[in-house]
C-alpha cells in the first residue's frame, strides 16, 4: 500500500469557512395564467428579473440540530449573472465538528407578501441545498463543490434531508427507457468531459499545472459555457419528466420526488446549481474525535460472583417499553418488550459518583453509627475482610468491599493493615463520615512505614490523615528515614495547602523533614541537594507552583539551621559544596567542549585541577562530600585523574580524605542521573529488607547523587567488566579463572572450586541478589560491559538507563543470567562442588522476602510518579507502579511465585537471544574503539 499522509480534524483549530461563488441555472418564466391566480408572484424579485438580488445564509447542522447561528452574505447587485465570490466564516472550529456535520445553504428571495405567513417578513426561500462536510470515508470535503438547489424550499439540515446537494439518479418510466438511455449516454459523456476539465482546473489551482494567464482565461470561460449547457440539458423533459406536486409519483416504478412548497406554482422546467468552495489543506483532513479513557472495568463488567448472585437470588425486573422504542429482534416485537436495547456511552461512568448510590450510602452509613461500635464479623465475613486486607496499595476496592470495611471499622482498629483500606472506603466529601473516620485514628493500632507512605501519596488529601502518617514516620530512626527521603521530598507536592500568603504553605510533612534534617548532617546534606535538583532551572515539566513550594521549604530549612548551635557552620558547608559542584561542572563542560583526542583531554583535566584558581588542591577545613557527607576530603590528586572513553566523557577524580585514604568518584555532565539514583536507592532499601531477615546477599549499592537534572556524581568501585574478564588470557577467559587469580585456594583456608570459600560465597550471593532485584525493577540494556566483578567476589550492575521492562534491543531477557555467570559457580551440574543449587536457593529466599515487602516498594514508586524521571514518565505514574507490581506475582500464592521464578531461571539460562545481544554489543564496541 502507498503511504497515506493525513491530518486529524481534532487538531485543526481553525474556523469553518465556505466561499459562495455563483448561481447557475435556467427556468422558464411563469405563464400569465399563473400570475392571474397568484398576484403576489408578479412582484417577487426572481420573477421580475432573472438576475435579481438574492442573499445566502449558511448554517451548520448535526443530528438535525443547528450548531451555530447562520452566516449571511452582504447585499450585492447583479447585472448579468449572480456571482458573490464571498467567503463566509462560521463561529465554530473544525476541531469541534461532529462527523455528521452538514451545511444548510439557503438562497433567499424578496417578496412583498410571504404566502406562508412566516416570521421572515418579505423574505421567502428561493431554494436550498444541504451538503455534508465529511464524505463517506470521514474525510473533510475541500475545493469546488456543485450543489443542487431545491426551488422554493429552505435547506432543512436534517439527517434525512429533503434538500440533498446531489439529486439521486432517477429511473425512466416504462416505454421511455430506450430513449432515456440514449439521451443519458450522451449527457453522461458530456458530463464526464466536464468533470475531467473541472479536475484539471482544481489541479491548476493547487499549482500542479503551470500557469498561463491568457490561455487559462479562455479555458475557464469554456468550462463555464459547458456547465451552463449541462444545466440546460438537464432541464429537458426527455431526461427528467415534469414533476407534479401531490400526485402519485411512485407509480410505474418512479422514485418519489420531494413535494413543492405549499402555495408555490408547479413549474420546474428548469434547475439551479450553486457553486461553492471549501478551504484546501496540504493534507487530507480525517475526522477524529476525543477519545475518553476507558472506564474502570469494575464499573462496567460485574464480577462472576456478582453475576451468579444476581441470576440466582435476584430475578431481573420486568421492563415494559413504549411503542416504537426498539425494533423487532429475533422475532420479538416492540409490543412484548423483547429486542435489543439501545446502549448509550456515558463518559462519566466509573469516574463520577452515582447520585443514587451516594444517597444510599449516606443513608446506610448514617443509621448504624451506634450499632457498628460493637459489631463483630462472622467467620465468613472474617475471611472476606482478610482477603481485602491482603490487597496491594494499587488495588481499588469495590463498593461492597468499601461498605463492609466501613461497617466493621471499629473491629478493624486492631489490624494495622486495615487503616489504608478504611481511608479508601470513606467518602471524604461527607463531613459526618469524615469526622467519624478521623475519630478512629487515635484508637488504631500502630501502622507500618509502608502504610504511612501510602497515606502520604496523591490519593489522600485529608490533612489530619497525612499528619497521622507523619507522626508514624517520627518513630523511624535517621538511617531508615534516609532510605525514604527521596520519596518524602516528592510527597511534598501532594500536601494540601493552607495558604497564609500567596507563596507560603504550612505542611506537617515539610516541618517534620526540616526539623529532622536540621538535627542530622547526613539528612540535611541530602535534603539540600534533593531540593536543589527540584529547583534546577532546566528541570523538565516542573510547574511554577512546585518550584515555589520547594523554594519555600529550602528557605525554611536554612532558617531552621540558623537556630541550631552548629547551624552557621552547616550553612557554610552547604555553600562550599555548591561552589565545589559548580567548579566540577565547569571543568567537565570545558573538557567535553575541547578539541583533541582523549590523551590531550586527560592532560587538560590535570592542569585544570592543579590550577590554583579552581581551589581544588586543598580544602581547609576538610569538606564533607555531597555524595557521602561522612567522607571529608582535603584536596584532589591531579595526577591520579582520568577521562573515560564514553560519549559524555565522564571524569574520574581521586580525592584525599582527612583519614589519609583516597576516595575516587566519577563526575559527569549532560546526563540525567536521577533514574540511576532512584534505582540504587531501591537496591539499598532491598538490601536492608533482606538483612532484616538475616539474609546478607553482599549487594553493592554504590552511592549516586544527582546535583542537577543534567549533572551528578557516582562513587567509583574498583572492579572489572565481565567483557574484559572473558577476553583476558590472564584469567583464562572465565569468571572462575578471575576468582582463582585473586582468591587462590590455600591449605589453611576452606575453598570451593579452587577459590576461597568466602570469595565464592560472596560471588554466588551477589549474583543471586542482583538477578532478583534487576528482574523486579525490569532493568534493561544488560550486556557484559555493565556487569562488574570486584576482586573479592562482589558482583554488581551499573547503568540503569532502562527500567520497568524497557530495553533498546530486541529479544531482551527478563533477567540477566548468562552461561558464563553460571560457569563461575561451577556450572549447572550435579557435582558436589557446584554452587548453582545454592544460588537458586538464595534467589528463592530473596524473592519471597521481597514479595512480603512489596507494598513498601510499590508505595515508594507511587510517590515518584510526578518526579519527571524519564523511565517512569514513559508509562505514567500508576502504570509504572503496575509494571513493578506484576513482577511480584501477587495474584497467586508463594508456591506459584516460586514455581514461576524457577522456570524463569531455567529459561534465561538456555536462551540464545542474550548471547546474540552480547556478541553484537561486543562487535559494536570494538568497531567504535
Amino acid at each position: 500500500m502507498e503511504p497515506f499522509t493525513f491530518a486529524s480534524s481534532s487538531e485543526l483549530d481553525l474556523a469553518v469557512a465556505v466561499k459562495v461563488n455563483r448561481l447557475e441555472g435556467y427556468e422558464k418564466p411563469l405563464p400569465y395564467s399563473t400570475l392571474l391566480k397568484r398576484p403576489d408572484l408578479r412582484h417577487r424579485g426572481s420573477n421580475l428579473n432573472p438576475n435579481s438580488e438574492l442573499y445566502i445564509t449558511v448554517q451548520p447542522f448535526a443530528d438535525s440540530k443547528p450548531l451555530t447561528v447562520p452566516a449571511q452574505t452582504p447585499y450585492k447587485h447583479f447585472k448579468t449573472v449572480r456571482v458573490w465570490n464571498q467567503w463566509l466564516t462560521l463561529p465554530i472550529t473544525y476541531s469541534s465538528l461532529p462527523a455528521n456535520t452538514q451545511l444548510a445553504v439557503t438562497l433567499w428571495d424578496l417578496s412583498p407578501i410571504n404566502p406562508d405567513g412566516g416570521d421572515r417578513g418579505h423574505h421567502v426561500p428561493f431554494g436550498g441545498t444541504t451538503i455534508p462536510l465529511f464524505d463517506d470515508t470521514a474525510t473533510l470535503r475541500t475545493g469546488r463543490q456543485k450543489c443542487r438547489i431545491w426551488r422554493h424550499k429552505a435547506a432543512d439540515g436534517f439527517s434525512d434531508t429533503t434538500t440533498p446537494w446531489q439529486e439521486p439518479r432517477r429511473r425512466g418510466r416504462r416505454g421511455q427507457e430506450a430513449e432515456t438511455i440514449v439521451v443519458e449516454n450522451k449527457q453522461s459523456r458530456r458530463e464526464a468531459e466536464r468533470e475531467r476539465l473541472v479536475d484539471l482546473m482544481k489541479q491548476h489551482e493547487m499549482g500542479s499545472i503551470p500557469e498561463s494567464k491568457w490561455l487559462d482565461q479562455m479555458v475557464f470561460r469554456q468550462i463555464e459555457k459547458l456547465e451552463r449547457a449541462s444545466i440546460r440539458e438537464s432541464n429537458r423533459p426527455e431526461v427528467f419528466p415534469r414533476r407534479k406536486c401531490e400526485v402519485n409519483s411512485q407509480q410505474d416504478g418512479e422514485d418519489p420526488a420531494p413535494p413543492c412548497a405549499e402555495g408555490d406554482p408547479d413549474h420546474i422546467d428548469g434547475s439551479f446549481f450553486l457553486y461553492i468552495e471549501l478551504p484546501r489543506f496540504d493534507h487530507p483532513i480525517v475526522f477524529t474525535d476525543h477519545e475518553y479513557d476507558a472506564p474502570p472495568i469494575s464499573s462496567v463488567h460485574p464480577s462472576a460472583s456478582q453475576t451468579v448472585a444476581a441470576v440466582n437470588f435476584k430475578p431481573p425486573p420486568e421492563v415494559q417499553l413504549g411503542p416504537g422504542i426498539q425494533s423487532e429482534v429475533g422475532g420479538a416485537s416492540d409490543t412484548d418488550g423483547g429486542g435489543r436495547l439501545i446502549r448509550l456511552y456515558d463518559p462519566e461512568i466509573g469516574y463520577a459518583d452515582n447520585p443514587a448510590e451516594t444517597k444510599h450510602r449516606r443513608l446506610i452509613r448514617g443509621q448504624r453509627n451506634a450499632l457498628d461500635r460493637d459489631l463483630k464479623p462472622n467467620p465468613k465475613m472474617r475471611d472476606f475482610l482478610n482477603r481485602v486486607m491482603l490487597y496491594g496499595p494499587t488495588v481499588e476496592l469495590s463498593e461492597k468491599e468499601k461498605d463492609e470495611v466501613w461497617r466493621f471499622r471499629h473491629h478493624l482498629t486492631r489490624d494495622k493493615r486495615a487503616l489504608t483500606k478504611l481511608v479508601k472506603s470513606v467518602n471524604w466529601s461527607e463531613p459526618a463520615e469524615a469526622r467519624q473516620a478521623i475519630g478512629l485514628l487515635t484508637k488504631w493500632v500502630e501502622i507500618d512505614v509502608d502504610d504511612a507512605l501510602e497515606l502520604l501519596g496523591p490519593g489522600v488529601q485529608n490533612p489530619t490523615v497525612r499528619a497521622y502518617a507523619v507522626d508514624r514516620l517520627r518513630k523511624a530512626d535517621d538511617e531508615e528515614l534516609l532510605l525514604y527521603l527521596l520519596q518524602l521530598v516528592q510527597a511534598l507536592k501532594f500536601e494540601p495547602q493552607h495558604s497564609r500568603d500567596d507563596d507560603e504553605t504550612d505542611s506537617s510533612l515539610a516541618s517534620f523533614l526540616i526539623a529532622r534534617s536540621a538535627a542530622n548532617l547526613n539528612l540535611g546534606n541530602f535534603l539540600h541537594w534533593y531540593l536543589m535538583v527540584e529547583l534546577d532551572e532546566d528541570a523538565p515539566s516542573q510547574s511554577p507552583h512546585n518550584k515555589r513550594l520547594f523554594a519555600r521549604v529550602s528557605y525554611d530549612f536554612m532558617k531552621e539551621l540558623e537556630m541550631t548551635t552548629e547551624g552557621h557552620a552547616r550553612r557554610k558547608v552547604l555553600l562550599r559544596q555548591g561552589e565545589f559542584i559548580t567548579v566540577l561542572s565547569k571543568i567537565s563542560k570545558e573538557i567535553r567542549g575541547s578539541r583533541g583526542d582523549r590523551l590531550r583531554k586527560i592532560e587538560q583535566l590535570k592542569k585544570m585541577l592543579a590550577d590554583p584558581k579552581n581551589e581544588m588542591l586543598a580544602f581547609d577545613p576538610p569538606l564533607p562530600l555531597p555524595l557521602d557527607p561522612e567522607i571529608r576530603v582535603t584536596g584532589v590528586i591531579p595526577d591520579d585523574c582520568n577521562v573515560f572513553k564514553s560519549t559524555l566523557l565522564p571524569l574520574y577524580i581521586n580525592f584525599k580524605t582527612d583519614m589519609g585514604e583516597q576516595y575516587p568518584l566519577i563526575f559527569k555532565t549532560g546526563d540525567d542521573l536521577r533514574q540511576d539514583q532512584l534505582v540504587v536507592q531501591i537496591i539499598a532499601l532491598m538490601d536492608r529488607l533482606l538483612q532484616k531477615e538475616n539474609l546478607d546477599l553482599k549487594l553493592t549499592p554504590y552511592r549516586i547523587l544527582a546535583t542537577s537534572t543534567l549533572a551528578g556524581a557516582v562513587q567509583f568501585i574498583p572492579s572489572t567488566p565481565l567483557s574484559t574478564i572473558l577476553s583476558s588470557a590472564k584469567y583464562k577467559g572465565s569468571i572462575l579463572g578471575y576468582l582463582r587469580f585473586h582468591n587462590p585456594a590455600s591449605a589453611s583456608t576452606p575453598s570451593i572450586l579452587g577459590v576461597k570459600k568466602e570469595a565464592m560465597d560472596t560471588y554466588v550471593k551477589s549474583v543471586a541478589g542482583y538477578c532478583v532485584i534487576t528482574y523486579l525493577l525490569g532493568v534493561g540494556d544488560r550486556h557484559l560491559d555493565n556487569l562488574l566483578l570486584c576482586p573479592d567476589g562482589h558482583f554488581f550492575h551499573i547503568d540503569f538507563g532502562y527500567i520497568l521492562g524497557r530495553d533498546p534491543k530486541p529479544m531482551a531477557p527478563l533477567m540477566k543470567l548468562s552461561r558464563e555467570m553460571v560457569e563461575g559457580m561451577g556450572g549447572n551440574s550435579h557435582l558436589s562442588d557446584s554452587q548453582f543449587e545454592v544460588f537458586k536457593q538464595y534467589c528463592f529466599t530473596a524473592y519471597t522476602t521481597l514479595r512480603r515487602s512489596s507494598s513498601l516498594i510499590l508505595n515508594l514508586f507511587a510517590l515518584m510518579q510526578d518526579a519527571a524521571i524519564p523511565g517512569l514518565a514513559v508509562f505514567g505514574g500508576t502504570e509504572s507502579v503496575g509494571k513493578v507490581e506484576e513482577r511480584f506475582k501477587l495474584e497467586g500464592g508463594e508456591e506459584e511465585a516460586l514455581g514461576f521464578f524457577a522456570q524463569l531461571i531455567e529459561r534465561e539460562m538456555g536462551a540464545w537471544g542474550p548471547v546474540l545481544i552480547d556478541k553484537l554489543h561486543g562487535l559494536a564496541q570494538g568497531w567504535r574503539a
